[in-house]
C-alpha cells in the first residue's frame, strides 16, 4: 500500500479537528463547560485522547474556537439563506439576527464562551474566529463601510455587548429591544433580516444598577 499524500493527510487532520469542535459543542451544551473534559470530548469524536492536546492547548481553547466554528456556519447560513442577496444593509441585519439567535437558542454555550473570553485566558486567535472574522468584515464592506477596519472591531464589540446583554444573570435585556438598538445604530428598517413577532420593541426597562 503506497503511503497517504499530503493532501490526503491534511484533508484527515481536518476532519479530525472538526470532530472536536462539534463533540466540543454539543457536550458542553447539554452539560456545562465543568462538567466536560477533555477525554469526554474525544470519546463523543472518536478521536484518540492524545489528539486534542496536538490541537489544542487546552479546554478553554478548544471551545472557543468549536463555538466561533459554530458562530461562522450560523452566520454563514443566515447571510446566505433564501432568496440571497448581495444587498449590504440586508446582509448585516441578517448577521444581527444570527448572532442574536445563537444566544437566545444557545444560552448555555453562549455564556460559557463569552465567560471564557472575558477572563485571563481572553480571546483566541484560531482559523474558526479568523473565518468568522472574514464574513463580518465583507458584510460592512457590502454595507458601505468606508473603513472597514476601524469598523470591524466596533461591530464586534456591540455585538458581543448584545449577546452578553442577553445572558446577563438575573437582568437580561430582550433581544429585540437590542436589535432595535443595533437596527438604529446602523440604519437599519426593523423590516429587514429576520424580524421578531410583534414589532419594535417599545416601553421602559428595568435598570441593572
Amino acid at each position: 500500500m503506497s503511503p497517504r499524500s499530503a493532501s490526503v493527510n491534511e484533508e484527515l487532520r481536518r476532519r479530525s479537528r472538526e470532530r472536536l469542535l462539534r463533540a466540543a459543542v454539543e457536550l458542553v451544551a447539554e452539560r456545562g463547560y465543568e462538567a466536560t473534559t477533555l477525554g469526554d470530548i474525544a470519546d463523543r469524536a472518536g478521536a484518540a485522547r492524545g489528539l486534542v492536546s496536538y490541537y489544542f492547548p487546552g479546554k478553554r481553547q478548544l471551545l472557543q474556537s468549536a463555538v466561533h466554528r459554530l458562530m461562522h456556519l450560523t452566520l454563514e447560513a443566515g447571510l446566505e439563506r433564501e432568496p440571497r442577496t448581495d444587498d449590504g444593509r440586508e446582509r448585516l441585519a441578517r448577521a444581527v439576527d444570527a448572532v442574536l439567535g445563537l444566544a437566545r437558542d444557545q444560552p448555555l454555550l453562549m455564556r460559557t464562551h463569552m465567560a471564557g473570553i472575558l477572563t485571563a485566558e481572553g480571546f483566541v486567535q484560531c482559523p474558526e474566529q479568523q473565518r468568522l472574522a472574514e464574513l463580518l468584515r465583507d458584510t460592512l464592506a457590502r454595507y458601505g463601510s468606508a473603513d472597514v477596519d476601524a469598523d470591524y472591531p466596533l461591530l464586534r464589540a456591540l455585538l458581543m455587548g448584545a449577546v452578553v446583554a442577553v445572558l446577563l444573570p438575573g437582568a437580561p435585556m430582550p433581544p429585540a429591544r437590542l436589535r432595535a438598538e443595533l437596527f438604529q445604530r446602523y440604519g437599519l428598517d426593523w423590516e429587514l433580516g429576520v424580524p421578531p413577532d410583534g414589532g419594535p420593541p417599545g416601553g421602559t426597562f428595568p435598570s441593572v444598577f
